[in-house]
Protein backbone atom coordinates (compact mmCIF):
# COMPACT_ATOMS: atom_id res chain seq x y z
CA UNK A 1 0.00 0.00 0.00
CA UNK A 2 2.82 2.40 0.88
CA UNK A 3 4.38 1.76 -2.53
CA UNK A 4 1.09 2.56 -4.25
CA UNK A 5 0.74 5.82 -2.31
CA UNK A 6 4.32 6.82 -3.13
CA UNK A 7 3.73 6.05 -6.79
CA UNK A 8 0.57 8.16 -6.80
CA UNK A 9 2.40 11.10 -5.22
CA UNK A 10 5.18 10.81 -7.80
CA UNK A 11 2.65 10.82 -10.65
CA UNK A 12 0.98 13.97 -9.25
CA UNK A 13 4.33 15.75 -8.87
CA UNK A 14 5.36 14.91 -12.43
CA UNK A 15 2.00 16.16 -13.65
CA UNK A 16 2.49 19.48 -11.84
CA UNK A 17 5.97 19.88 -13.30
CA UNK A 18 4.69 19.20 -16.80
CA UNK A 19 1.96 21.81 -16.35
CA UNK A 20 4.47 24.32 -15.00
CA UNK A 21 6.65 24.18 -18.11
CA UNK A 22 3.56 24.62 -20.25
CA UNK A 23 4.08 21.88 -22.86
CA UNK A 24 1.34 19.50 -23.91
CA UNK A 25 2.51 15.89 -23.74
CA UNK A 26 -0.56 14.78 -25.69
CA UNK A 27 0.41 16.91 -28.65
CA UNK A 28 3.96 15.55 -28.50
CA UNK A 29 2.75 11.94 -28.65
CA UNK A 30 0.67 12.64 -31.72
CA UNK A 31 3.69 14.09 -33.49
CA UNK A 32 2.17 17.54 -33.43
CA UNK A 33 4.05 20.69 -32.46
CA UNK A 34 3.91 21.15 -28.65
CA UNK A 35 1.47 23.55 -27.05
CA UNK A 36 2.64 26.05 -24.45
CA UNK A 37 1.01 28.23 -21.83
CA UNK A 38 3.55 30.77 -20.56
CA UNK A 39 3.49 33.65 -18.08
CA UNK A 40 4.87 37.16 -18.55
CA UNK A 41 5.56 39.25 -15.44
CA UNK A 42 5.02 43.01 -15.66
CA UNK A 43 5.48 45.64 -12.92
CA UNK A 44 3.26 48.35 -14.38
CA UNK A 45 -0.58 48.60 -14.39
CA UNK A 46 -2.76 46.89 -16.99
CA UNK A 47 -3.24 50.03 -19.11
CA UNK A 48 0.40 51.16 -19.06
CA UNK A 49 2.28 51.37 -22.42
CA UNK A 50 4.77 48.64 -21.52
CA UNK A 51 1.96 46.32 -20.41
CA UNK A 52 0.05 47.03 -23.61
CA UNK A 53 3.25 46.29 -25.51
CA UNK A 54 3.49 42.97 -23.64
CA UNK A 55 -0.10 42.20 -24.60
CA UNK A 56 0.54 43.04 -28.25
CA UNK A 57 3.51 40.67 -28.17
CA UNK A 58 1.37 37.91 -26.62
CA UNK A 59 -1.38 38.56 -29.19
CA UNK A 60 1.06 38.23 -32.10
CA UNK A 61 2.52 35.02 -30.70
CA UNK A 62 -0.93 33.49 -30.20
CA UNK A 63 -2.04 34.50 -33.70
CA UNK A 64 1.10 33.36 -35.51
CA UNK A 65 1.26 30.05 -33.64
CA UNK A 66 -2.43 29.48 -34.44
CA UNK A 67 -3.29 29.33 -30.76
CA UNK A 68 -0.53 26.87 -29.90
CA UNK A 69 1.58 29.28 -27.81
CA UNK A 70 -0.35 31.29 -25.24
CA UNK A 71 1.31 33.95 -23.10
CA UNK A 72 -0.65 35.35 -20.14
CA UNK A 73 0.45 38.82 -19.04
CA UNK A 74 0.40 39.49 -15.29
CA UNK A 75 0.55 43.28 -14.68
CA UNK A 76 0.88 45.34 -11.49
CA UNK A 77 3.70 43.20 -10.01
CA UNK A 78 1.33 40.28 -9.41
CA UNK A 79 4.25 37.88 -9.80
CA UNK A 80 6.69 40.05 -7.84
CA UNK A 81 8.91 43.12 -8.16
CA UNK A 82 11.44 43.29 -10.99
CA UNK A 83 14.52 42.01 -9.14
CA UNK A 84 12.80 38.91 -7.75
CA UNK A 85 11.09 38.28 -11.09
CA UNK A 86 14.42 38.36 -12.94
CA UNK A 87 15.71 35.70 -10.54
CA UNK A 88 12.64 33.54 -11.22
CA UNK A 89 13.03 33.99 -14.97
CA UNK A 90 16.66 32.85 -14.69
CA UNK A 91 15.41 29.64 -13.07
CA UNK A 92 12.62 29.18 -15.60
CA UNK A 93 9.93 29.47 -12.91
CA UNK A 94 8.51 32.43 -14.88
CA UNK A 95 9.01 32.29 -18.64
CA UNK A 96 8.85 35.95 -19.72
CA UNK A 97 9.20 39.39 -18.20
CA UNK A 98 9.55 43.04 -19.12
CA UNK A 99 11.96 44.94 -16.90
CA UNK A 100 13.90 48.16 -16.83
CA UNK A 101 17.51 47.75 -17.88
CA UNK A 102 18.56 49.43 -14.64
CA UNK A 103 17.90 46.53 -12.22
CA UNK A 104 18.93 44.19 -15.03
CA UNK A 105 22.46 45.55 -14.62
CA UNK A 106 22.68 43.66 -11.33
CA UNK A 107 22.48 40.45 -13.37
CA UNK A 108 24.37 41.56 -16.47
CA UNK A 109 26.94 44.30 -15.88
CA UNK A 110 26.89 45.57 -19.46
CA UNK A 111 23.35 46.90 -19.05
CA UNK A 112 24.61 49.32 -16.43
CA UNK A 113 25.76 51.59 -19.26
CA UNK A 114 22.16 52.66 -19.85
CA UNK A 115 22.04 54.15 -16.36
CA UNK A 116 24.97 56.50 -16.96
CA UNK A 117 23.69 60.09 -17.02
CA UNK A 118 23.35 62.24 -20.15
CA UNK A 119 24.90 59.70 -22.56
CA UNK A 120 21.96 60.05 -24.97
CA UNK A 121 20.90 63.37 -26.49
CA UNK A 122 17.31 62.48 -27.35
CA UNK A 123 15.00 59.62 -28.36
CA UNK A 124 16.33 59.54 -31.91
CA UNK A 125 19.84 58.98 -30.58
CA UNK A 126 18.57 56.23 -28.26
CA UNK A 127 16.82 54.28 -31.00
CA UNK A 128 19.68 54.69 -33.46
CA UNK A 129 21.74 52.78 -30.93
CA UNK A 130 19.14 50.23 -29.76
CA UNK A 131 18.18 49.24 -33.30
CA UNK A 132 21.79 49.07 -34.40
CA UNK A 133 24.08 46.06 -34.39
CA UNK A 134 25.64 46.88 -31.02
CA UNK A 135 22.33 47.37 -29.21
CA UNK A 136 20.99 44.08 -30.56
CA UNK A 137 24.22 42.31 -29.62
CA UNK A 138 23.66 43.42 -26.02
CA UNK A 139 20.31 41.60 -26.02
CA UNK A 140 22.03 38.42 -27.19
CA UNK A 141 24.70 38.79 -24.52
CA UNK A 142 22.02 38.32 -21.85
CA UNK A 143 22.34 34.59 -22.51
CA UNK A 144 25.42 34.68 -20.28
CA UNK A 145 23.02 35.58 -17.46
CA UNK A 146 20.55 32.75 -18.18
CA UNK A 147 18.25 35.21 -19.95
CA UNK A 148 17.42 35.88 -23.59
CA UNK A 149 16.75 39.45 -24.68
CA UNK A 150 13.96 39.75 -27.25
CA UNK A 151 13.36 43.47 -27.76
CA UNK A 152 13.67 46.95 -26.29
CA UNK A 153 10.68 49.08 -25.27
CA UNK A 154 10.61 52.82 -24.76
CA UNK A 155 10.55 54.45 -21.34
CA UNK A 156 11.28 58.06 -22.25
CA UNK A 157 13.61 60.06 -20.03
CA UNK A 158 13.87 60.07 -16.24
CA UNK A 159 13.65 63.21 -14.13
CA UNK A 160 13.31 64.13 -10.45
CA UNK A 161 10.12 64.79 -8.48
CA UNK A 162 10.38 66.13 -4.96
CA UNK A 163 8.50 67.61 -2.02
CA UNK A 164 10.29 70.91 -2.14
CA UNK A 165 10.90 72.77 -5.42
CA UNK A 166 14.15 71.90 -7.18
CA UNK A 167 15.39 74.33 -9.81
CA UNK A 168 19.11 73.61 -9.76
CA UNK A 169 21.64 70.99 -8.73
CA UNK A 170 22.18 72.86 -5.46
CA UNK A 171 18.52 72.32 -4.50
CA UNK A 172 19.06 68.54 -4.39
CA UNK A 173 21.68 68.81 -1.64
CA UNK A 174 20.86 66.52 1.28
CA UNK A 175 17.55 65.23 -0.09
CA UNK A 176 16.77 61.53 0.31
CA UNK A 177 16.02 60.32 -3.21
CA UNK A 178 14.68 56.86 -4.01
CA UNK A 179 16.69 54.97 -6.62
CA UNK A 180 16.46 51.57 -8.26
CA UNK A 181 18.81 48.91 -6.91
CA UNK A 182 21.80 49.84 -9.06
CA UNK A 183 25.30 50.98 -8.09
CA UNK A 184 25.43 53.43 -11.00
CA UNK A 185 22.17 55.02 -9.91
CA UNK A 186 23.38 55.34 -6.34
CA UNK A 187 26.60 57.00 -7.52
CA UNK A 188 24.58 59.35 -9.74
CA UNK A 189 22.44 60.56 -6.84
CA UNK A 190 25.47 60.98 -4.60
CA UNK A 191 27.27 63.02 -7.28
CA UNK A 192 24.33 65.43 -7.32
CA UNK A 193 24.66 65.90 -3.56
CA UNK A 194 21.57 63.92 -2.57
CA UNK A 195 21.28 60.78 -0.46
CA UNK A 196 20.58 57.64 -2.52
CA UNK A 197 17.88 55.45 -0.98
CA UNK A 198 17.28 52.09 -2.73
CA UNK A 199 13.65 51.01 -2.40
CA UNK A 200 11.28 48.60 -4.23
CA UNK A 201 8.98 50.42 -6.64
CA UNK A 202 5.86 49.30 -4.79
CA UNK A 203 7.02 51.05 -1.60
CA UNK A 204 7.79 54.46 -3.11
CA UNK A 205 4.32 55.99 -2.68
CA UNK A 206 4.17 55.26 1.06
CA UNK A 207 7.80 56.37 1.38
CA UNK A 208 6.93 59.75 -0.15
CA UNK A 209 3.79 60.09 1.96
CA UNK A 210 5.51 59.32 5.25
CA UNK A 211 8.67 61.31 4.53
CA UNK A 212 10.97 58.29 4.54
CA UNK A 213 12.18 59.76 1.24
CA UNK A 214 12.05 63.35 -0.03
CA UNK A 215 11.69 62.46 -3.67
CA UNK A 216 12.26 59.98 -6.45
CA UNK A 217 13.09 59.93 -10.14
CA UNK A 218 11.25 58.41 -13.05
CA UNK A 219 9.51 59.23 -16.31
CA UNK A 220 6.30 61.28 -16.37
CA UNK A 221 3.86 58.37 -17.01
CA UNK A 222 5.23 56.45 -14.02
CA UNK A 223 5.09 59.56 -11.85
CA UNK A 224 1.43 59.88 -12.80
CA UNK A 225 0.15 56.29 -12.83
CA UNK A 226 1.83 55.34 -9.55
CA UNK A 227 0.09 58.37 -7.98
CA UNK A 228 3.41 59.70 -6.72
CA UNK A 229 2.27 63.18 -7.82
CA UNK A 230 -0.32 63.07 -5.03
CA UNK A 231 2.47 62.96 -2.45
CA UNK A 232 5.01 65.31 -4.08
CA UNK A 233 4.13 68.02 -6.58
CA UNK A 234 7.43 69.34 -7.94
CA UNK A 235 8.79 67.86 -11.17
CA UNK A 236 12.04 69.06 -12.74
CA UNK A 237 12.68 67.85 -16.28
CA UNK A 238 16.43 67.32 -16.15
CA UNK A 239 16.26 64.12 -18.27
CA UNK A 240 19.32 62.63 -16.58
CA UNK A 241 18.72 59.12 -17.96
CA UNK A 242 17.09 57.45 -20.94
CA UNK A 243 16.91 53.86 -19.73
CA UNK A 244 15.26 51.41 -22.15
CA UNK A 245 12.96 48.61 -21.10
CA UNK A 246 13.84 45.03 -22.02
CA UNK A 247 11.45 42.23 -22.99
CA UNK A 248 13.02 38.87 -22.09
CA UNK A 249 12.48 35.13 -22.02
CA UNK A 250 14.12 32.64 -19.68
CA UNK A 251 17.13 30.92 -21.25
CA UNK A 252 15.79 27.69 -19.72
CA UNK A 253 12.55 28.14 -21.66
CA UNK A 254 14.30 29.34 -24.82
CA UNK A 255 16.50 26.24 -24.96
CA UNK A 256 13.41 23.99 -24.90
CA UNK A 257 11.82 25.66 -27.91
CA UNK A 258 12.20 24.54 -31.51
CA UNK A 259 14.08 26.80 -33.91
CA UNK A 260 10.78 27.68 -35.60
CA UNK A 261 9.18 28.74 -32.30
CA UNK A 262 12.24 30.78 -31.37
CA UNK A 263 12.01 32.72 -34.64
CA UNK A 264 8.27 33.21 -34.19
CA UNK A 265 8.66 34.58 -30.65
CA UNK A 266 11.63 36.80 -31.50
CA UNK A 267 9.87 38.33 -34.51
CA UNK A 268 6.65 38.89 -32.56
CA UNK A 269 8.66 40.71 -29.89
CA UNK A 270 10.35 42.93 -32.47
CA UNK A 271 7.03 43.62 -34.20
CA UNK A 272 5.40 44.67 -30.93
CA UNK A 273 7.92 47.50 -30.47
CA UNK A 274 6.21 49.87 -32.92
CA UNK A 275 2.92 49.55 -31.01
CA UNK A 276 4.61 50.11 -27.64
CA UNK A 277 6.56 53.16 -28.83
CA UNK A 278 3.48 54.75 -30.36
CA UNK A 279 1.46 54.17 -27.20
CA UNK A 280 4.34 55.52 -25.12
CA UNK A 281 4.60 58.79 -27.05
CA UNK A 282 0.86 59.41 -26.72
CA UNK A 283 0.77 58.46 -23.05
CA UNK A 284 3.76 60.65 -22.24
CA UNK A 285 2.01 63.71 -23.67
CA UNK A 286 -1.25 62.86 -21.92
CA UNK A 287 0.62 62.34 -18.65
CA UNK A 288 2.24 65.76 -18.79
CA UNK A 289 -1.15 67.37 -19.47
CA UNK A 290 -2.72 65.54 -16.52
CA UNK A 291 0.16 66.44 -14.18
CA UNK A 292 -0.21 70.12 -15.06
CA UNK A 293 -3.97 69.92 -14.49
CA UNK A 294 -3.35 68.29 -11.09
CA UNK A 295 -1.32 71.29 -9.95
CA UNK A 296 2.15 69.82 -10.33
CA UNK A 297 4.85 72.48 -10.69
CA UNK A 298 6.91 71.52 -13.74
CA UNK A 299 10.35 73.04 -14.23
CA UNK A 300 12.28 72.57 -17.46
CA UNK A 301 16.07 72.51 -17.40
CA UNK A 302 17.20 74.87 -20.17
CA UNK A 303 20.92 74.50 -19.47
CA UNK A 304 22.01 70.94 -18.77
CA UNK A 305 25.73 71.78 -18.49
CA UNK A 306 25.80 72.31 -14.68
CA UNK A 307 24.11 68.94 -14.26
CA UNK A 308 26.57 67.27 -16.60
CA UNK A 309 29.48 68.84 -14.75
CA UNK A 310 28.15 67.54 -11.44
CA UNK A 311 27.94 63.95 -12.66
CA UNK A 312 31.20 63.90 -14.62
CA UNK A 313 32.90 61.91 -11.81
CA UNK A 314 30.33 59.15 -12.40
CA UNK A 315 31.15 58.98 -16.11
CA UNK A 316 34.88 59.01 -15.30
CA UNK A 317 34.46 56.26 -12.72
CA UNK A 318 32.73 53.89 -15.14
CA UNK A 319 34.30 54.90 -18.44
CA UNK A 320 36.84 52.07 -18.31
CA UNK A 321 34.11 49.48 -17.63
CA UNK A 322 31.98 50.70 -20.52
CA UNK A 323 34.61 51.92 -22.95
CA UNK A 324 33.31 49.99 -25.98
CA UNK A 325 29.66 50.58 -25.08
CA UNK A 326 30.14 54.34 -24.74
CA UNK A 327 32.06 54.46 -28.01
CA UNK A 328 29.20 52.68 -29.78
CA UNK A 329 26.67 55.06 -28.23
CA UNK A 330 28.74 58.04 -29.35
CA UNK A 331 28.94 56.60 -32.87
CA UNK A 332 25.13 56.28 -32.97
CA UNK A 333 24.93 60.03 -32.37
CA UNK A 334 26.58 60.70 -35.73
CA UNK A 335 24.02 58.85 -37.83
Amino acid sequence: MKKLVSLAVLVVMLSILATGCGSSSTADKKGEAPKYNFRLAETHPADYPTTLGDKKFAELVLERSKGRIKIDVFPAAQLGEEKSVIEQVQLGAIEFTRVSSSPLAEFNKQFGVYSLPYIFDNDEHVWNFLNGEYGQKMLDNLEKSKLKGLAYYSSGSRSFYTKKPVKSVADLQGLKIRVQQSKVNMDLISALGASATPMPYGEVFSGLQTGVIDGAENNSPSYLTANHFQAVKNFILDGHQRVPEVLMISKVTWDKLSEEDRKLIKQAAMDSVATQRDLWDKFEKESMDKLKAAGVTITEVTDVKPWQAAVKPVIDKYSADYKDDLAAIAAARKK
